[in-house]
């Protein structure tokens, strides 16, 4: 009997060593908008066409991923900003309605805000023929609205920002981290992001800590950390913090190791290895309010963490849901490269400008949704672009859209 009860000690002990599978779900950039503020008139519809965004169809996209991560059961669902439309309180509170079913079926749900979400100018309620004025929300209110969603479980919380650390396990931290210029508001949201000099002190003191306990952290962050397309901060510098690879280079080689991101409404995942050869993944998940719908759903066992991406292609009435709304993107797309490359004033001809918009156009497209690939259509674009550049040498091999690692479907060690 002794044996039997020796034997059985060791393998209780041995059992308890092996760390639990922790499910880990994520989302970004819901710009969900309040019924309460959309009624059918003029002035929603001008809104929906500004936007590409159908506030209905929006609607039921997010029921449907919160449906099937109920199903799915994951034991923490990440939220990477950008929750609302533009900062509405109702729309504030009427999200966290929509969330509490997933929160009781026993999902804990963690937040952190974007540019969309605090202390907005100028919110608007779309309804009858003319938008009009409805209520923004300040920091403390943020906090205090969310405080199911990841503040009332913060073991740490930044005096500076909205930041917090929060116990996921007992080996696990989460350390969402505030990005966002709310604070300097004033007639307008302002896209880009940083880390105040105050909280990455904070930051470096929580990471020092978690290194002396072997405790993991895990970011939760909405701007990007790390660049995750050639030239990203050349072009498309709003999409990252300030001063981001010196940020990046400092936060890994001070142990942190992963970190999720939304803001870019791209699906993607990139990987900065420092001077000091420390690593450190971005884990950028696109949006839920557009083309091509994403979320992720990731399992972290032993410092491995797998990732898979899942894309709503339909929802009830919407077979096409996919094709739509990658046109609406496209169109938008282009009107927002034909305002780039006008303001640059280049000296260039028409047919070059031309080309030049259907590239950046095409590169949008795909980096959307993850994983590109140089396909037909742009080997084409790349040709005609050497013809016209008089550069002969011009080619896919020589023409590089994505950064490793793959963006939807990837075990990565941490």
């Amino acid at each position: 009997m002794r044996n039997i009860l020796f034997i059985l000690a060791i393998l209780i002990s041995w059992g308890s060593l092996a760390q639990h599978p922790l499910k880990i779900a994520v989302i970004s950039d819901t710009h969900y908008l309040s019924k309460k503020l959309a009624t059918d008139g003029s002035a929603l519809q001008n809104f929906e066409a500004g936007t590409g965004r159908n506030v209905e169809d929006l609607h039921q996209v997010l029921s449907q991923v919160l449906s099937e991560l109920e199903a799915q059961q994951p034991d923490i669902l990440l939220i990477a900003g950008d929750i609302t439309n533009h900062g509405e309180r109702d729309s504030h509170i009427d999200i966290t309605a929509k969330l509490k079913p997933l929160a009781e079926n026993g999902t804990r749900i963690f937040v952190v805000p974007g540019n969309h979400d605090v202390n907005v100018p100028n919110p608007k309620a779309y309804i009858a023929d003319k938008p009009t004025p409805t209520t923004s929300i300040s920091a403390q209110e943020f906090e205090e609205i969310y405080a199911p969603f990841g503040y009332n479980d913060a073991i740490k919380r930044d005096t500076a920002s909205l930041s917090y650390v929060a116990e996921v396990n007992d080996s696990i931290w989460l350390l969402s981290i505030d990005s966002n210029k709310y604070k300097e508001h004033t007639t307008s949201t302002i896209s880009s992001g940083r880390i105040l000099p105050e909280t990455m002190s904070w930051i470096l003191d929580i990471l020092e800590e978690a290194n002396s306990k072997d405790i993991l952290v895990m970011g939760l962050m909405h701007h990007g950390l790390v660049e995750h397309m050639p030239y990203q901060s050349t072009f498309m510098s709003d999409y990252l913090i300030d001063n981001w690879k010196n940020n990046a280079e400092i936060l890994a080689n001070n142990g942190l190791k992963v970190i999720f991101t939304g803001h870019f409404h791209s699906n993607d995942i990139t990987l900065l290895t420092t001077s000091q050869g420390n690593e450190i993944y971005d884990i950028e998940t696109g949006s839920l309010a557009g083309y091509p719908f994403p979320y992720r759903l990731m399992t972290l066992q032993d410092n491995k963490l797998n990732i898979e991406s899942y894309f709503i292609d339909s929802i009830p009435g919407k077979q096409n849901l996919q094709e739509e709304y990658r046109f609406k993107a496209e169109k938008i797309g282009r009107r927002i490269a034909q305002s780039k490359i006008n303001s640059m004033s280049l000296p260039i001809p028409t047919d070059l400008k031309d080309l030049l918009i259907d590239m950046l156009v095409k590169m949008q497209i795909l980096h959307m949704k993850g994983d590109e690939k140089v396909d037909a259509e742009m080997q084409q674009m790349i040709e005609q672009l050497s013809d016209v550049l008089g550069d002969p040498n011009a080619s896919i091999d020589s023409f590089k859209l994505d950064f490793p690692p793959a963006d939807n479907f990837v075990e990565i060690e941490l």
